[in-house]
């Protein structure tokens, strides 16, 4: 990722999904973030991505997802974006709730939270837009190692 901020602009089908987490595996990788965590990006990417596509687009053709990759200093935010009518967070079951634990959906959010450092969900009567923040550590860090 020569460029500071790259964007793509999907459509809402399921093929986005794969190709949202390729990307997201070649610019964590090219960034040079460890392999557990390009796998933890890849995977953060896909969650949003399907929920962008299934969720908040319903499928719709006429309907996008925006998906940008920005290179900071010190991390890596990236910024998913539909067109649905957004969400209502409160709405949004807890999947470690007893009754909840062997659905095989509503997981995303609580994978995205628990692989990426910083998960920040923005809904709106236009879409929801999804912030994930991987900190950059080790020698890419501006050449020094983070302490941890």
């Amino acid at each position: 990722m020569a460029e500071q901020r790259v964007s793509y602009t999907l459509d809402s089908t399921l093929e986005t999904v794969d190709s949202a987490e390729e990307k997201a595996t070649n610019i964590a990788t090219e960034l040079g973030f460890g392999e557990d965590e390009v796998m933890q990006i890849s995977m953060a990417v896909r969650e949003g991505t399907v929920n962008a596509v299934l969720h908040g687009n319903a499928y719709d053709p006429h309907k996008k997802v925006t998906l940008a990759f920005e290179r900071k200093s010190e991390e890596l935010v990236i910024t998913i974006r539909d067109q649905g009518k957004g969400l209502d967070l409160s709405k949004i079951p807890n999947p470690l709730a007893p009754e909840n634990l062997l659905k095989t959906s509503g997981r995303g959010i609580f994978l995205m939270r628990s692989f990426m450092d910083v998960v920040e969900i923005r809904p709106s009567k236009t879409g929801t837009e999804l912030k994930l923040i991987k900190h950059v550590h080790g020698p890419s860090a501006g050449g020094k190692e983070a302490s941890q």
